[in-house]
């Protein structure tokens, strides 16, 4: 067998391992960061809150990672950790993915968490299933990025020319469209316009009401009927925390 066969065969592999993973593995911190420490492989994590539905798009990690090995040569590990936001093995990771529908509250230790996070170069993206600016998630978790951050209005809006739209794919136009914002769950309006708190001119903070989260939560293996695969823009959000 060739090498181009023996890549692909690999390739194969590893997604099929990838696909059986990401469905309730979740590493001990511990773990994590001691497999981060040995390696340069990309870790997705998960941020857990006691207050909300935490866990909700679970095909999420599967996505983003299949879409790092298809772009990138960024070395990725095959399962999603879930930490909490007062773990001291939070500064492991470069990038926390965040998503809910309900109530967003934390204690003043994951507050403390979060923000020393951040304080270490760390990003945050968090991304409401509701995808309605008004709606629970939106106003609980805003309130909460101000308690954190002691700011009145900590995350403004990006502009479309920000760094983060152009770390690897370039949208010209801002952050893409998905297909949830006009179905009638949320507020019914497109977003053309993301929102994020900067600390030492690189985002810490990356808010969406776009509802990516469901955008990206399907098996990884249909990408090959799409017509654009709609995971791009999270290769970007990893590589800018990476870099």
């Amino acid at each position: 067998m060739g090498t181009g066969a023996n890549l692909v065969s690999s390739r194969r592999d590893f997604l099929s391992r990838l696909a059986a993973a990401v469905t309730g593995v979740a590493l001990t911190p511990a773990l994590a960061h001691a497999r981060l420490v040995s390696s340069p492989e990309f870790t997705f994590a998960r941020l857990r809150y006691d207050s909300g539905d935490w866990d909700y798009n679970p095909k999420v990690c599967a996505n983003v990672l299949d879409a790092l090995v298809q772009y990138t040569t960024i070395p990725v590990h095959q399962d999603e950790v879930v930490i909490t936001a007062d773990s001291a093995e939070l500064l492991a990771f470069p990038f926390l993915f965040m998503t809910g529908h309900k109530l967003v509250r934390f204690s003043e230790k994951e507050r403390a968490g979060l923000a020393r996070f951040v304080e270490n170069g760390g990003l945050l993206f968090s991304d409401d299933c509701n995808h309605d600016v008004n709606g629970l998630y939106s106003k609980s978790f805003e309130a909460e990025m101000v308690r954190i951050f002691q700011q009145a209005d900590p995350m403004p809006k990006l502009p479309n020319s920000h760094p983060i739209y152009r770390s690897f794919f370039r949208f010209q136009d801002g952050p893409p469209q998905t297909s949830h914002e006009l179905n009638g769950w949320g507020d019914n309006i497109v977003h053309d316009y993301l929102r994020g708190y900067e600390h030492r001119n690189r985002i810490g903070v990356l808010y969406s009401n776009k509802d990516y989260g469901c955008e990206w939560d399907y098996d990884w293996r249909n990408k090959r009927f799409r017509r654009e695969d709609n995971t791009r823009f999270a290769v970007n959000l990893v590589v800018y925390s990476m870099t």
